[in-house]
């Protein structure tokens, strides 16, 4: 009896995952066009983002390519305690700090500014002429914005410096100057960059309702209170994941803009992670110990991204999962 009674209680389940798994995969065959375009994503992703991850290891042992990754021998923190006890660590550490703050406090509202302003523009051709021409920097190389530097700001014959000496009386050696290394930096990140960021702040806003607006006018609300009470609540959720997102990357100073702007006078507040990276791993073949270096920059950003993402819940937003 109590056999019978079990399989009777266990048929409805049964039936119910039965019936699950064929609603599925018949929403899975209507569905069949959508899943394709969505396979190269994932291939993407579990090709170059997740396979790669079995590298890793190598930054617990002393890595020796014609033995290869499974027989290499293990030393296990070795890399990290060789790193953090390191004299040039903590210099390492607060010059990407420095600089990913700079990102974070001069260059991320910039996006979100111009978006704004932008959406206040009601001319749709000037509208499209300027968005195109902020655009445009993002598709530029670093090796050829950093060219552009050169021929801007250098001392013998630069245009700015040129205007500068005329202006001023004496020229500014920016390029080799310590003190305007960070500067100069930010200034062609945002440069660079802030069309490009614009995009999803423009996509947000494109979604607010028009009738908020028509309200908010009836109301004798202006320009101002419109952006305050309307504009920003719409997009203030979209500005939380996108600043969860950024902190991923926190350390993350971009290599090819700092590489190629490092010379012998800003190498001192210039070297950050990225680039003692590539000095160790390519330049010198200490593979394990760049690795180990690599992953300890990747874990700070995991930490970051899970407390952002924890701290915006705890406020109400939604976060990023």
């Amino acid at each position: 009896m109590r056999k019978s009674a079990n399989s009777q209680s266990l048929q409805p389940y049964a039936a119910y995952r039965g019936n699950a798994g064929s609603s599925l995969l018949r929403y899975v065959i209507k569905k069949k066009w959508s899943y394709f375009m969505l396979l190269p994503g994932v291939l993407y992703f579990i090709i170059f983002k997740y396979f790669p991850m079995w590298g890793v290891i190598i930054a617990f042992q002393n890595y020796q390519p014609f033995l290869g990754l499974f027989h290499s021998p293990w030393v296990g923190l070795e890399h990290f305690h060789t790193f953090f006890s390191d004299a040039s660590f903590w210099q390492l550490f607060r010059n990407t700090a420095i600089l990913a703050v700079y990102n974070l406090v001069f260059y991320f509202p910039v996006p979100i500014i111009v978006a704004l302003m932008l959406n206040e523009v009601r001319t749709a051709v000037f509208k499209r002429f300027v968005q195109t021409v902020i655009y445009i920097p993002h598709f530029v190389s670093w090796v050829v914005v950093i060219g552009m530097a050169y021929v801007f700001f250098t001392t013998e014959g630069g245009v700015i410096n040129e205007l500068i000496a005329r202006m001023f009386g004496q020229k500014l050696n920016l390029l080799v100057s310590a003190s305007w290394f960070r500067p100069m930096m930010m200034f062609e990140v945002i440069w660079k960059d802030t069309g490009w960021g614009t995009i999803i702040f423009l996509a947000a806003l494109a979604g607010v309702d028009p009738q908020l607006y028509e309200a908010a006018r009836m109301d004798g609300a202006g320009r101002m209170r419109q952006l305050w009470h309307i504009t920003l609540p719409a997009i203030r959720s979209t500005i939380v994941v996108l600043l969860i997102l950024r902190l991923g990357h926190f350390l993350d100073t971009g290599f090819e803009q700092i590489f190629l702007s490092l010379n012998a006078m800003n190498r001192e507040i210039g070297e950050v992670f990225e680039t003692y990276v590539y000095r160790m791993g390519i330049q010198q073949g200490r593979f394990s110990y760049s690795t180990a270096v690599g992953l300890f920059k990747s874990v700070i950003g995991l930490i970051l991204v899970a407390g952002a993402n924890y701290l915006a819940k705890k406020l109400g937003e939604e976060g990023v999962y």
